[in-house]
């Protein structure tokens, strides 16, 4: 079942109260990977935020990491992409998987540094695309005007700001040239929008969208790619800064080496989408991700609120 629209920030804000009332209410130091105090790793919910989805996508890289070090995991999956950052902000996770915008609002509120990023074809980047029905008529990013739209979470990279950026970037704006939009909370339900008809265009990454076809869970034949964007960075794995230094480092240690430990098979090094990745890498920049920030600049809180009107319109 889809969203048909994204409620007012008001009523969002006391559902995120009500999914973090038990984590946030006994939220004390951060742990230590023990047994009695795993650390606690929260994701944001790329592909739709199911028990059997985004966790599962992560959970072998994890088990990997205790079968290496002994340090212990407990990993959920928030209910939206903020309640992942008040999670950790709160001090209720110890280490949290982010989009670089999500990332981004929890390092400034210093409660984030980066951690960790997969690695693939020797490089931490992935992409954002805008796909479309084929018989939409829509050939390019212009031809989205007078359209029905889907994105995903405003918080979301790849499924809301690099997609409503590039439109932004080419004299569309979707709360004033889009029919409608529908905010579907996830790149899953963009995608699976799109390939049952309820929407002639999305945003979404293209990660997701492998996926979504190799799981058969969409009909490649039925869509397009209308556009690509640049190379964005890595979702990251970010760490709480009150974390232990030694954890910190056995983590980083790992992470560095997950492709060569003993023991660790090559299907357990995976990523976002549940894809299989060349390794990890601890070696991150700060200022790369802050440079990344540049590419949302033009997804201001207005073209975001505008947004959020347009698609609480019936």
């Amino acid at each position: 079942m889809y969203l048909k629209h994204f409620s007012r920030r008001k009523l969002a804000s006391l559902a995120l109260a009500a999914a973090l009332t038990p984590a946030l209410a006994f939220a004390q130091a951060q742990h230590d990977g023990s047994s009695a105090k795993p650390l606690r790793v929260v994701l944001v919910p790329a592909d739709g935020g199911t028990e059997d989805g985004t966790k599962k996508d992560f959970q072998p890289i994890f088990n990997a990491i205790t079968q290496a070090t002994g340090l212990q995991f407990d990993l959920k999956v928030g209910q939206n992409y903020s309640a992942v950052v008040e999670a950790m902000c709160a001090g209720a996770a110890d280490i949290a998987w982010y989009g670089p915008v999500t990332y981004l609002q929890a390092k400034g509120r210093g409660c984030a540094e980066l951690l960790a990023l997969a690695v693939r074809g020797g490089d931490s980047v992935y992409y954002s695309g805008i796909f479309a029905r084929k018989e939409a008529g829509i050939d390019g990013i212009r031809d989205i005007k007078g359209k029905k739209l889907a994105l995903g979470d405003p918080n979301s990279t790849s499924s809301f700001n690099v997609p409503v950026a590039m439109m932004l970037a080419n004299g569309v704006n979707p709360a004033r040239d889009a029919a409608s939009i529908n905010l579907a909370g996830s790149h899953a339900n963009v995608l699976k929008a799109l390939s049952e008809g309820l929407v002639d265009v999305g945003g979404a990454s293209f990660d997701s969208y492998e996926k979504a076809v190799n799981a058969k869970a969409i009909d490649p034949n039925l869509l397009k790619v209308v556009a690509k964007s640049a190379p964005i960075p890595y979702p990251p794995l970010a760490i709480h800064p009150k974390v232990n230094d030694a954890v910190k480092a056995k983590l980083r240690d790992a992470f560095n080496n997950i492709d060569k430990l003993p023991g660790i098979t090559k299907d357990q090094i995976r990523g976002y989408g549940g894809g299989k990745v060349d390794g990890y890498t601890a070696r991150v920049s700060e200022s790369d991700m802050a440079e990344a920030g540049k590419l949302f600049d033009l997804v201001t809180d207005q073209v975001k609120a505008d947004i959020l009107k347009k698609a609480g319109t019936r």
